[in-house]
């Protein structure tokens, strides 16, 4: 099946092919198809908002797979077929090893296929993650969103906290967006 047929009409209903979704936690065994689906979807969705030689100088460090997530048991995979079309999940610690507190979590490395993009597959994939993390007694979430992504969690009720710079191991600075989310009690 093409993934170009899966495309839709931003309020359309799920297109064929999405009721194929399996969303299912990752594996060690994922590296290299999370990293392949990592660089297509920072490739296509970055472009319209981060300039193009900050772009050449980060995809190379934001596409790879971590393997700490793909073994953690709170990150997920999005597959149609044999193919990974999404991922993300969440965890206790921060995104830079900081320990974490009681009740807070962090959404970690949320993508998309671009074929798929703004078909629900992103959504399905935080879906997960709210049940995964509620069930572990998270009541904040937090995120480090990309430019492109903060409409998409703004969209499930995360709320902007301050426009950020995140230090690369390159030493570039990435802008990004903190952001948050408080479970209703």
């Amino acid at each position: 099946m093409s993934l170009h047929s899966l495309r839709a009409a931003p309020d359309a209903p799920p297109g064929p092919g999405l009721s194929d979704l399996i969303i299912r936690p990752a594996m060690p065994a994922d590296t290299e198809g999370v990293s392949r689906m990592l660089a297509r979807s920072y490739r296509a969705l970055l472009a319209p908002d981060y300039p193009p030689d900050l772009l050449r100088e980060t995809l190379p460090i934001i596409s790879l797979a971590r393997p700490s997530l793909l073994s953690c048991g709170t990150y997920f995979l999005a597959e149609i077929g044999e193919r990974i079309v999404g991922a993300g999940g969440w965890t206790d610690a921060s995104p830079h090893g900081a320990p974490g507190r009681y009740g807070v979590g962090h959404v970690r490395h949320v993508a998309v296929d671009p074929e798929v993009a703004r078909c629900g597959v992103g959504t399905r994939i935080l879906s997960r993650v709210f049940g995964s993390a509620r069930s572990a007694g998270v009541t904040e979430l937090r995120v480090q969103s990309t430019l492109t992504g903060e409409p998409f969690y703004l969209e499930l009720g995360f709320k902007t906290v301050a426009r950020i710079e995140v230090r690369l191991p390159t030493g570039a600075l990435f802008p990004a967006v903190q952001m948050r989310h408080l479970s209703e009690t």
